[in-house]
């Protein structure tokens, strides 16, 4: 679905505080003092209350209508409860959130305060995503997790008592230690919590993590020598996609798997290219263009991901214009992340049949290697394309001549 034909928001919200910092994460979170949650707020708060501003001046449709709210980290949870409640008092005096939003917070296990819970609840807050990663405790604690699995079991309870049952866990397939046996007991801890949604990823191995560098570089302090072989990582996403089916979490995304009704609506938002505004450190906005001359125009945005920047002020963000030749390219590598695929008439619609026809030379030849496939009217990643998915996303960009980044 392109981003013109919404005209509701989603809202993202950074909040990069987190008590320990593990040993695989590569986002732009990190241990820092509490004496800057304040001041933190109170910047997101001002972004909150400038975004539709810097919207006009931008020439850039900004929705009132707000029906998807998540706050990512980091750990939002960390906040103080009189913080969060600012911060959501502050965005619902800039919009206008539906009252059957989705509202999504991030939590670790271990660190939701009961006047936290309370404070959620009173938010409208009405799901929550925690990372457990694993439910093996020795895994947990490798990875630089502070919590055990009888805790993220108690905060299960905890969350369902104040009535916030649409629950997500986090899982991760690959960390330090782990085996195809522990890895089974994780899945099955899944399956016997009765969460609602659960989120499997592959572990990353890149520069940007504390583990990734020790694996590219050698070491043993964060027990690198304990990850598991790629191979083996493979097996346990294939057999965490037959648990979790088995189950009734269908999988609908790569990572994500859902009882019926439960997909994540935001997430969807990204997938599907429909507009969401992101504030606080590192977050990205992609919103459609009102002026006349760019009417099939995208402008993506980033904050800057420097805390102490952050804090200063507001920051130049990073910003470049998608050109219909990038959205194109956005279509097909987002859209191949959902099993729904990708819909052959919409995209025609969208960006006409010269061009779609142009990637169709692609999808045949990776439907002959057997990494998508077609039955003429949707593509799709086979099980195979899952794999190597970054791979075949790859083979969709820079296959068209049009600038793709334009400045403005």
């Amino acid at each position: 679905m392109p981003v013109s034909k919404d005209n509701a928001l989603g809202v993202y919200v950074s909040i990069p505080f987190c008590r320990s910092k593990c040993t695989y994460c590569n986002f732009a979170s990190g241990v820092y003092p509490a004496s800057e949650h304040a001041r933190y707020v109170e910047r997101v708060n001002q972004d909150l209350s400038a975004a539709g501003e810097w919207a006009a001046r931008m020439g850039l449709d900004l929705p009132r209508r707000v029906d998807t709210v998540y706050l990512g980290g980091g750990t939002p949870s960390l906040l103080e409860p009189e913080l969060l409640g600012q911060l959501f008092t502050a965005m619902r005096a800039e919009y206008d959130v539906e009252p059957d939003a989705e509202i999504t917070v991030e939590c670790a296990p271990g660190q939701i305060a009961d006047q936290t819970l309370e404070a959620l609840a009173a938010a409208g807050v009405n799901r929550v995503s925690l990372g457990v990663q694993s439910f093996i405790d020795r895994e947990a604690q490798v990875s630089g997790r502070l919590h055990g699995r009888k805790i993220v079991e108690q905060d299960l309870r905890r969350l369902r008592e104040v009535g916030i049952a649409n629950l997500n866990v986090d899982l991760i397939a690959g960390l330090a230690g782990q085996t195809f046996a522990s890895w089974e007991e994780s899945l099955a801890a899944v399956v016997e919590s009765g969460v609602a949604h659960a989120s499997v990823y592959m572990l990353e191995v890149d520069e940007d993590s504390r583990l990734g560098r020790e694996m590219l570089a050698g070491g043993a302090r964060y027990h690198a020598e304990l990850v598991p072989m790629d191979d083996a990582i493979a097996q346990m996403y294939e057999r965490a996609i037959e648990r979790m089916g088995q189950a009734g979490l269908e999988q609908y995304e790569i990572s994500n798997f859902c009882r019926p009704g439960f997909a994540s609506r935001h997430n969807l938002r990204y997938w599907e290219r429909r507009p969401y505004l992101g504030v606080g450190l590192d977050a990205s906005s992609a919103l459609h263009a009102v002026d006349s001359a760019l009417p099939q125009f995208v402008l993506r945005s980033t904050t800057t991901d420097e805390l102490s920047a952050f804090l200063e002020g507001p920051q130049p963000a990073e910003t470049a214009w998608l050109s219909p030749a990038r959205q194109h390219e956005e279509a097909w590598f987002l859209g191949l992340r959902l099993n729904a695929g990708v819909d052959m008439a919409a995209l025609e619609q969208e960006f006409g049949r010269d061009r779609v026809g142009r990637a169709m030379e692609t999808v045949g030849r990776l439907v002959e290697d057997g990494l998508l496939s077609s039955d003429g009217q949707t593509v799709r990643l086979t099980a195979r394309g899952r794999m190597v998915s970054n791979d075949v996303f790859q083979e969709f960009l820079g296959a068209d001549a049009e600038d793709c980044a334009l400045s403005r």
